[in-house]
């Protein structure tokens, strides 16, 4: 078994939950490989040296079969750490040091468990789908897929507007700070902090939901993930951007794209005794009495 471990310079992962993670990868006798910026985290941490030929940067290169992608951080880190796949199929992992933590659904402190449950072959694996966005981007992104969501968002006080299509069909013209659109996976992310609906992880759908509309009429809308979207941003007065799940790409005031379900799909696991809605009362606190 080939651990990729995966990591950002400014996730502050303590010396003792790195000397954990290190040694279950000794003691289970796995190979493993880490990107140069969490190596150098880990020696300045712990003056553990990662030998040279152990080390991968922006691109991982070629794997073995049995790799498996262990991401340190929250699910912002695992986001980066699919990037980095350039949509390699590998099942990925995230130990859980953020916060809400939908993706990094492991605890900091079940470190030791995660890597006893590799090493048993007990880790329950899911696809979930991407979402693959071309069209008129300044800069062309170096993956064009999103795990979570694409959206077009206004820099300034402006507003922009969206004219958004399901396949060549006009929904509507959405005028306000932007427009979303998410798998289900992303569902849980921006998307429900935007007001659009929970989709569970096995819906094969889509979400678009207004940023801040203008009208208060407008509201999320679930499509096919069959369809195809078109979204033509218009601006007047201010910038505009967009986003590919955490990376954000500058457009101009007049730009077109498109989002589609992708071929590719990310395998992440999760624990095998929780669901789906075991996270979400848990994460959501639902059903807790806060009453006095």
């Amino acid at each position: 078994m080939n651990i990729v471990l995966f990591s950002r310079p400014e996730i502050s992962c303590k010396s003792n939950e790195l000397r954990q993670i290190f040694d279950a990868i000794h003691t289970f006798g796995f190979d493993y490989t880490v990107n140069e910026e969490f190596a150098a985290g880990v020696r300045e941490s712990i003056g553990f040296e990662i030998p040279i030929e152990k080390l991968y940067g922006q691109s991982l290169g070629e794997q073995p079969s049995d790799s498996l992608m262990v991401c340190i951080g929250g699910d912002g880190t695992l986001l980066e750490g699919v990037r980095r796949l350039h949509g390699v199929e590998m099942a990925v992992v995230g130990i859980n040091l953020g916060h809400l933590g939908f993706l990094a659904s492991t605890p900091k402190m079940g470190i030791l468990q995660l890597f006893e449950d590799i090493n048993n072959g007990a880790l329950k694996i899911e696809e979930r789908s991407m979402i693959e966005v071309n069209g008129e981007f300044l800069e062309e992104p170096d993956f064009n897929l999103a795990l979570n969501e694409f959206s077009v968002q206004r820099v300034g006080a402006g507003m922009v507007s969206v004219e958004v299509f399901v396949d060549r069909q006009m929904v509507g013209t959405y005028h306000g700070d932007g427009v979303l659109v998410c798998t289900p996976t992303g569902s849980t992310a921006y998307s429900l902090s935007a007001g659009g609906p929970i989709l569970a992880p096995g819906c094969s759908c889509l979400a678009i939901s207004p940023l801040a509309p203008h009208n208060l009429t407008m509201r999320p809308i679930v499509v096919p993930d069959s369809c195809e979207i078109e979204l033509r941003v218009f601006t007047r007065y201010s910038q505009a951007f967009v986003t590919l799940d955490n990376r954000t790409y500058q457009i101009d005031k007049t730009s077109s794209f498109t989002v589609k379900r992708a071929s590719k799909k990310v395998l992440l696991c999760v624990p095998h005794n929780i669901s789906f809605y075991d996270t979400l009362r848990d994460k959501m606190m639902w059903g807790v009495d806060v009453r006095g």
